[in-house]
């Protein structure tokens, strides 16, 4: 029986599209017993893959080098006796852990100083793998035999423990369908269309008896706070409830199963609503869905062809986001209304 460890990655999006390399490994070899390695912020999201036997954290400052943590982990992690690593993230720290953890097999691409650390280290061809997906389940390929095939992400939600956060939240039990919005991304504001156009959105959707829910983390809290007042200055009476920062990742995965429509972002939540099934409108900005799509059937991508996109920056270099100012809230609702029936 083969004992395969993936060194998993640190941004949420990434952790979920890895669950694609999991379900690859499990089907060329059931019986594989698949462990993850991860931050502690991307590590609860491995409990909601099938494949996924047990997960271990790494209590690393995110962005910090912590040799001695990952030295300390990588003597604990000998015990597990695993006979492949295979190293996602291209970073020199992340292949430590499994080096001094003796496995036999260290996996992963090229990447910042690593030779020795991987003992086999792949070269990126990024024609032939051009999605992140693509080259994550790339990994899965032992080189003998034919590549592996990409599915789609899947990860599993709690109904009971979703409806029973609802009630203690005092957002559960009513009638009206549920829209969540994703105003958040962690990667920077070239990637978040604009609080004004959220609230556009927001009020069209009260208005056609929709409720809204803003889920996101604490640092999503002040623009999902805009979002909230905008749609006031609307008149709407029914305010959308702002929970971001208010529940765990699991907990917003959770939520967002019970909403009829999410709308979201290029960000982690958008991976997770994809995910889990849920029909999803997805908005891109700065990035492009040519490298990490949300694959799921109901889905609506909503981009602007432009000379300056994409760019992959953080924040707008020109000064102007037109690739996300220029997709109006009323552009977003026609793409809502046919995933959904609205009221």
């Amino acid at each position: 029986m083969t004992r395969v460890l993936i060194v998993a990655p640190a941004w949420v999006g990434d952790m979920v599209m890895a669950e694609s390399l999991v379900a690859a490994i499990k089907r060329r070899e059931p019986d594989t017993v698949v462990h993850l390695l991860a931050p502690p912020w991307t590590a609860p999201i491995g409990e909601r893959m099938a494949g996924v036997a047990a997960t271990h954290e790494i209590s690393s400052v995110h962005r910090r080098f912590d040799l001695s943590k990952r030295i300390k982990l990588g003597t604990d992690l000998r015990a597990e006796n695993y006979d492949l690593a295979i190293v996602l993230p291209g970073s020199l720290k992340a292949a430590i852990a499994p080096f001094v953890a003796r496995i036999a097999t260290r996996r992963g691409y090229i990447g910042e100083m690593r030779f020795g650390l991987l003992n086999d280290a792949r070269r990126l061809d990024k024609t032939r793998l051009p999605r992140t997906i693509d080259r994550f389940v790339g990994l899965a390929d032992d080189g003998e035999g034919s590549p592996p095939i990409v599915t789609a992400p899947i990860l599993r939600h709690d109904p009971d423990a979703a409806g029973s956060l609802a009630r203690k939240l005092g957002i559960g039990g009513k009638d009206r369908p549920i829209v969540a919005l994703c105003p958040g991304a962690e990667f920077g504001p070239a990637k978040q269309w604009p609080a004004s156009h959220f609230a556009a959105l927001g009020a069209m959707l009260a208005d056609k008896g929709f409720d809204i829910w803003l889920l996101g983390s604490k640092n999503d809290r002040p623009i999902a706070d805009k979002i909230v007042e905008l749609v006031a200055a609307y008149g709407q009476s029914a305010k959308p409830v702002n929970l971001c920062g208010e529940t765990s990742l699991v907990e917003a995965l959770d939520l967002m199963s019970l909403s009829a429509c999410v709308v979201s972002n290029d960000s982690g939540l958008m991976h997770i609503a994809a995910a889990i099934g849920r029909p999803l409108v997805a908005l891109f900005g700065s990035s492009s869905p040519a490298m990490t799509p949300p694959l799921a059937k109901q889905v609506r991508l909503l981009e602007r062809t432009l000379p300056c996109r994409p760019c992959f920056k953080r924040e707008c270099p020109l000064g102007h986001l037109d690739c996300l100012n220029l997709i109006s809230a009323t552009e977003v609702a026609d793409a809502l209304s046919e995933l959904i029936e609205p009221r």
